[in-house]
């Protein structure tokens, strides 16, 4: 059979535009090595064909240009997808399209003015259907669904570093707030928003892909009453990023605060704290950029400070928290001479914003109790020892600080009226990364997005293939790429975290020897599709992702995952005279182990049933098991009527070309073919538009 498609659109790889759009000049006939067509600037072209299955991908028709939901296209593959998305941005101006239930959206680096009360008003008891696609929208679905069914709801915010999720998390609680608040717009609705300035600035800093990006994931459930209210919130966090509190990679920054109280040190308030411009502290200069355009550190400070204080949080204890803060800072910038004297000059101001004694943290930082034949004998350290001694209690303070705020933030924001009824989740979790150099912090990131890449596979593919099971119909089964072999690779028996625990564990254990063990066991002993090592370096791995292949630096995992700090400057900082230092190092024992990025059982910290930072990503899929709780989003859309799919069948099963029976399904596009959301009560045959792709077009109109 000859295909005549002459005059029709396709797409061709490009090695700069990705994909151009050609037409064909002449017909196909199957067994022929070449195509001849005319790219768009008017060139003709040979393409060539090896097999039948290696005809370019076939463009849309020009009817569905810049169509507002990717399941109507016609074809829909690559190059399908992203022309659509692309004429949308470029010639409708908007940044936002459906793909059936899920939202795609572009990040536009920009401030766009369609966010206002007016627009949340428009949304507001609307259906997705009749409206533009728009986050509201998927925020209105939500909060519908859980006063309608009295189900608790999930938004699920994920894309790379960089692609505006804490924006997108953001507007959907600003949505929450407008249409869950209350006549007199205060408490709940307002502290639930004061948050997220709190929270950027502790937890955001500056990337060379993002110039406020989270490096923490956090999860809100936003608590409802029975008139459909906000009553309350709560949040949890996850793997706070402390290695950026004393190093930054070139042109990054450390948390914004930092810069926020430099940038204020000319307060009458601040002066106490001595601090200085940020070039002139070790933790805040690395990166070289002091400055982000466009922003304003001493204005954010002011934002931070007036959050802190709807919070509840009293203007002495802001102070105090701004004080261990720049304690950090001036931490940084203690000498640590090889001679193991060291210079004074920092102590001092460590000493007075700490409220500790100078002298006893000099001497824990260049020395060590060690327990040798039941004595307990005290013995100087390296000055690289000490360096690094000093670089983990900044990060430990840090720590503490940031799960101590988030505790706080948490009991201000708790229920003050009465039980809530239902919850709307909303997480917003790093974006997959991938810099120049990858360390244990992208390792612990791209496989919590390992996780949610699956979980979302589980509700698009998974679910909605099981439900064609329950109904009893008949469908070729769409193969999606699972990763759970990544997964298995770095979560399961022998897998990367696993080695890793079990390094830490050694008393000479090293990152050298802990790759050498991961190419032994999935290079040479079972060699694991997922897994490669790099051909220039003994001391780095390579996981091919879902999203991207990612080269590991080894260096520095074993410190990160054990996360120790030295149990005598714990002492003497739970001794400290100040009440808030002394708070943040008493509630160590008793942090929920997945809130908090700095775990200690008991109060030993040096013991070694210390959970690692790496147990406690894989607590990380608890996070996926409150989400499958949670309903899957798939009764957005009518489906076809049974009775329809069953007259369909019987006529498929009565063709006489000699073609396999099918559902309304195409293969090779992974999308049911779902009707737009509520039908007329009857579907007549015309207004069924039916793809061309599905090959029954012989299924003509009585």
């Amino acid at each position: 059979h000859h295909w005549s498609y002459t005059g029709a659109c396709v797409w061709v790889p490009d090695p700069d535009a990705v994909w151009v759009s050609a037409l064909l000049l002449q017909d196909y006939s199957p067994g022929e090595k070449h195509l001849l067509l005319q790219l768009s600037n008017g060139k003709e072209t040979h393409y060539p064909v090896a097999s039948h299955s290696d005809l370019p991908p076939l463009g849309n028709p020009d009817i569905l240009e810049g169509e507002n939901d990717l399941t109507a296209l016609s074809f829909l593959h690559e190059p399908a997808v992203l022309h659509n998305l692309q004429v949308r941005f470029l010639d409708y101006s908007s940044i936002y399209t459906y793909c059936g239930i899920v939202l795609v959206a572009i990040n536009p680096y920009d401030q766009l003015p369609i966010y206002g009360e007016e627009v949340i008003d428009a949304y507001s008891g609307q259906d997705m259907a009749d409206m533009e696609p728009h986050i509201f929208s998927v925020a209105e679905e939500a909060y519908r669904t859980m006063t309608r069914e009295e189900k608790n709801q999930s938004i699920i915010i994920s894309g790379e570093s960089g692609s505006g999720k804490t924006v997108s998390a953001k507007f959907t609680m600003r949505y929450f707030a407008v249409v869950g608040g209350a006549a007199q717009q205060t408490s709940v609705e307002e502290k639930v928003l004061a948050s997220n300035p709190i929270l950027e600035s502790i937890g955001n800093a500056k990337t060379t892909r993002n110039d406020n990006s989270s490096r923490f994931g956090k999860y809100i459930e936003i608590g409802f009453g029975r008139k459909g209210d906000i009553i309350g919130a709560n949040m949890r966090t996850y793997l706070l990023e402390k290695s950026r509190v004393v190093f930054q990679a070139s042109a990054e920054r450390n948390y914004h605060i930092f810069y926020q109280l430099c940038a204020s040190r000319e307060l009458p308030e601040m002066r106490a704290l001595k601090l200085d411009a940020p070039e002139n502290f070790r933790y805040t200069s690395q990166g070289g950029e002091m400055q982000i355009s466009g922003t304003d550190d001493l204005s954010d400070l002011e934002r931070t400070r007036n959050a802190f204080t709807i919070l509840d949080v009293q203007p002495d204890q802001q102070m105090e928290l701004f004080r261990i803060l720049s304690a950090v800072l001036h931490l940084g910038n203690v000498n640590i001479q090889a001679s193991g004297r060291s210079s004074d000059r920092s102590y001092i101001d460590v000493r007075n914003l700490l409220g500790v004694e100078g002298p006893h943290i000099a001497h824990w930082l260049c020395h060590r109790k060690l327990a040798v034949g039941g004595e307990m004998l005290v013995k100087p350290v390296s000055g690289q020892q000490a360096i690094e001694a000093r670089d983990a209690l900044a990060k430990h303070v840090y720590g503490q600080m940031f799960a101590w705020v988030v505790q706080r933030l948490n009991s201000a924001l708790r229920t003050q009226r009465g039980q809530a009824k239902s919850f709307i989740g909303v997480l917003d979790i790093y974006g997959f990364e991938t810099f120049d150099l990858n360390s244990f912090e992208q390792f612990c990131i791209n496989y919590a997005n390992e996780k949610l890449q699956q979980q979302f596979n589980r509700h698009v593919f998974h679910l909605e293939q099981e439900e064609y099971v329950r109904e009893e119909l008949a469908w070729s089964r769409i193969e999606f790429s699972d990763n759970q072999q990544c997964i298995n690779l770095i979560e399961g028996q022998l897998g990367l975290f696993d080695l890793l625990d079990e390094e830490c564990r050694m008393p000479k254990g090293s990152d050298e020897s802990w790759v050498q063990k991961l190419y032994d066991q999935h290079l040479n002993n079972k060699p694991h599709p997922h897994f490669q090592k790099p051909r220039m370096s003994n001391s780095a791995f390579v996981v091919l992702h879902f999203a991207d292949t990612v080269q590991y630096e080894c260096n520095g995992f074993l410190g990160k995952n054990r996360d120790t700090v030295f149990e005598e400057l714990v002492n003497i900082l739970k001794a400290s005279q100040s009440e808030l230092v002394a708070e943040l190092f008493q509630q160590q024992g008793n942090v929920s182990s997945v809130a908090n990025g700095s775990v200690r059982s008991g109060k030993r910290a040096t013991k070694e049933h210390k959970l690692t930072v790496g147990f406690q990503v894989s607590c990380y899929g608890f996070i996926v098991k409150i989400l499958t709780l949670y309903s899957p989003h798939s009764d957005l859309d009518e489906r076809v009527t049974l009775n329809f799919i069953r007259t369909v069948q019987g006529l498929l099963k009565g063709r006489s070309d000699g073609q396999p029976p099918q559902l309304l399904m195409d293969v090779r596009r992974v999308f049911p073919v779902t009707f737009p959301y509520l039908p007329p009560p009857v579907l007549h045959a015309e207004q069924l538009v039916i793809p061309d792709c599905l090959k029954i077009s012989f299924l003509r109109r009585a």
